[in-house]
């Protein structure tokens, strides 16, 4: 994530302590997840929220549906990076339960309309991390506290309640459970957001005995966030008192910036349900949305139905294996891919776009929350395959934003554009659906979409279209951004080229070639240049400054690699396949100090490797372009090793709305896609016995491999249904016909599969 947007977030938060690597070491093994059986065949008991949700993963904790817009989950007190999801397994302080979270991102946002239950006296502060009870904040343990995609329970223990949550795509269900003789009371605590999160106009009202109504404007890494809500209760409230911060205000509703409310109910109230809809548009219509989808008050029964939209979508890919370990992994990391993109429209289809202008009736499914630069990647393409029904609503989400703002997002966030990272990275998303068949919107605007964000004249794009480079001198990060413009000029070429346009293919195609401007070929890595075309000295590979530095989150060693739109072209400059080779295999080797500033992005080392931050997830992949797969057989398992595992801190760095979980998702199956937008997927090295993925049309597509084991990591031989498959790689148009490739493996490399140049994949433009 974005490290100079996150250095100043930790700036922000100084003078705070407990930052999660710090305690990280006291981190339990989580329990076992409630109701959990090892010989279940449903993927949901597999899946356990807690992986990734210590050390850096920042994953968010809660109960969801499968891209809902709600995240409804814990709170904690925020004490630095490690907490922008809200909830860092190291915590022991919950402060509330809010409707909203990220998850994965380098950066805090959201919580909002947080909630609290307690008892006695009135309290409107958090209480602090030593004495939560001052407030109305609690302790809680992980041995009370069960986590599942659908449902979410915790007991407080300063207050003897339990809480359970779960949702629907637009509506957070709590259930509190109270002590008897005791006053229970909710809070609704509309000050406090996650992170950067800062309220700037709020307001609550009491409708009726049983509803509350209003709204949250809030200003942060989403500039200009608007949400409603309304609130209905299965219990009539006793009383109801509004306060301005901590200062009680007389009537049932309050406007200002501050603004608390406290539901009182009746002596000896055992239990209360709430549902919280929320709204981008109305609190009528977080009503409506409450109305349509959590019409009744069987919690349990909502519960049993998030879990089956859990279940229906992880069941798009089966896998079988004697590892419980490996499932697990899988499953979690499945499911972290479907957290978001978030839904951002209402039960009728009506949202409010980046312009604030209401949209009625778009006849599309309007999304939010797709962080670019990490998800073109991989996450991406995994939708292509698994997600054919969402494909249309996430293209037309991106090019409505476009006519909303002018450009191409670059990273949305409820309904603000963040400008977070670098690229205009909705163009691969875009381009793949495109020349993977994809039909329901409109491919020549896209493409003028596509044309006008990649010749704008900010971040850089001018002097790409003046020179060819981004003078390190005239712009900060010209490196990333020149390499990632790159990439994504690639995928405007291809489009253009299937369409017809082949004025615009070949000024694309072109542009896509300027990573070669940056490669310093006395030193084989690519290089700043300045403004009179030299090359920027003095240079060390190995230096990572991030504050103004040349690249973005990364160095000379992890960026050199970053063209997987023309792996051919690189290894050209590298001298060929052995000299390209070689050089690889130093990256995984290399030793070197990255500097004082490098930040916890760059993690998940192997060497110069860094699989904790996106831009080398495809390197692995990329030996089989020089005819050398074995190695990517070697590398690709030994990055599942260890950096994928069942533990709170089981990813190697920030999870990024899906990003770190959709390589394992791939790779464990066998395959990848270097490059986004061509089509095809690099083969690796299978770690299940058998993969099955349900395809459009009813299809399936079986990977079944032989003799699989951890020793046995290198490829033998392929079959794709029934007969030899030589090629190191398969096209996204073959996978779709569906059928049976078999993969015999075994503990010693066969150096000769894929080695032919007719077997090795490639970066044509078909």
């Amino acid at each position: 994530m974005k490290t100079g947007l996150k250095n100043g977030y930790l700036l922000a938060l100084s003078g705070l302590v407990l930052v999660g690597a710090q305690v990280q070491a006291q981190v339990e093994q989580p329990k076992k997840i409630q109701g959990q059986k090892a010989t279940e065949s449903k993927p949901l008991s597999y899946v356990d929220p807690y992986i990734g949700s210590g050390g850096h993963g920042h994953v968010f904790v809660g109960a969801s549906v499968p891209f809902g817009a709600v995240q409804v989950g814990p709170t904690n007190i925020v004490k630095g990076w490690d907490w922008c999801s809200g909830y860092h397994y190291s915590d022991s302080v919950v402060v509330g339960f809010s409707q909203t979270h990220l998850s994965g991102t380098g950066i805090g946002d959201l919580g909002d309309v947080l909630m609290m239950p307690y008892t006695g006296d009135i309290k409107t502060s958090t209480g602090s991390q030593t004495d939560p009870a001052s407030g109305y904040g609690s302790h809680y343990s992980h041995a009370r506290e069960t986590a599942r995609p659908g449902y979410y329970a915790v007991q407080l223990d300063d207050r003897d309640i339990q809480v359970e949550l779960t949702a629907t795509e637009r509506v957070g269900i709590h259930r509190y459970s109270f002590p008897a003789g005791k006053t229970a009371r909710v809070i609704v605590d509309l000050q406090q957001g996650i992170g950067w999160d800062a309220p700037v106009e709020t307001f609550i009202r009491q409708k009726d005995a049983y509803t509350l109504e209003g709204y949250r404007f809030s200003k942060g890494w989403a500039e200009d966030q608007r949400l409603w809500f309304a609130i209905r209760s299965n219990v009539p409230f006793k009383d109801f008192n509004v306060f301005d911060g901590d200062a009680a205000q007389p009537g049932k509703e309050l406007k200002a910036v501050k603004t608390k409310g406290v539901m009182t109910f009746a002596n000896n109230t055992k239990q209360v349900t709430l549902k919280i809809g929320i709204s981008p548009v109305s609190s009528e219509n977080a009503l409506a949305n409450i109305t349509a989808e959590a019409p009744g008050w069987d919690f349990n029964q909502l519960v049993q139905i998030a879990n089956t939209k859990w279940n229906k979508q992880l069941a798009k890919i089966n896998v079988q294996s004697g590892d419980e370990s490996a499932k697990r992994v899988f499953y979690t990391a499945l499911y972290h891919t479907m957290i978001g993109p978030a839904l951002f429209n209402d039960h009728d289809g009506s949202y409010r776009g980046t312009d604030k202008k209401v949209y009625t009736h778009p006849g599309f499914d309007n999304y939010t929350v797709f962080s670019l630069w990490d998800t073109y990647r991989s996450c991406g393409p995994l939708s292509t395959l698994i997600h054919p029904e969402r494909m249309s609503g996430f293209v037309n989400s991106l090019l409505a934003i476009y006519q909303q703002q002018g450009k191409l997002p670059i990273w949305p966030l409820m309904g603000s554009e963040t400008n977070c990272m670098v690229g205009y990275h909705a163009v691969p998303i875009i381009a793949d659906a495109f020349l993977k068949g994809y039909k329901g919107f409109d491919a020549a605007a896209a493409l003028d979409a596509m044309k006008v964000s990649s010749t704008r004249d900010d971040l850089g794009v001018n002097y790409v279209k003046e020179r060819g480079y981004i003078p390190a001198d005239k712009e900060y990060e010209s490196v990333s951004k020149a390499m990632e413009y790159a990439i994504d000029d690639w995928c405007i070429a291809a489009m253009a080229k299937k369409m017809g346009k082949m004025d615009d293919y070949q000024l694309y195609a072109k542009r896509a070639a300027y990573y070669k401007n940056y490669f310093d070929s006395t030193i084989k890595f690519v290089r700043p240049r300045m403004s009179d075309g030299s090359f920027k000295t003095p240079y060390d590979p190995f230096q990572s400054k991030h504050e103004k530095g040349d690249f973005t989150e990364g160095n000379g060693w992890q960026y050199t690699w970053l063209v997987p739109q023309d792996v051919e072209g690189l290894i050209n400059l590298m001298g060929g396949d052995a000299p390209f080779t070689q050089k690889l295999d130093s990256l995984f080797n290399a030793k070197g100090d990255m500097g004082a500033e490098a930040s916890s992005d760059i993690s998940g080392l192997i060497g110069m490797y860094a699989h904790g931050n996106e831009p080398s997830h495809h390197v692995t992949y990329m030996y089989a372009y020089a005819g050398n797969q074995w190695k990517t057989a070697e590398k690709v398992r030994q990055v599942i090793k260890e950096f994928y595992t069942t533990r709170p801190d089981g990813l190697a760095g920030n999870e990024d709305v899906g990003a770190m979980s959709s390589w394992y998702v791939l790779s464990s199956v066998g395959f990848y896609p270097v490059n986004p937008a061509k089509g095809i997927y690099v083969f690796g090295s299978p770690v299940f016995d058998k993969a099955t993925l349900q395809l459009q049309g009813g299809k399936t597509f079986t990977v079944q491999t032989l003799n699989n084991s951890k020793e046995n990591k290198y490829i033998q031989s392929i079959t794709l249904n029934g007969q030899p498959y030589t090629k190191s790689y398969i096209r996204h148009a073959d996978l779709l016909k569906g059928g049976t490739l078999v993969i015999k493996m075994g503990s010693q490399p066969n150096y000769t599969f894929g080695k032919a140049e007719a077997d090795r994949p490639n970066s044509m433009m078909d």
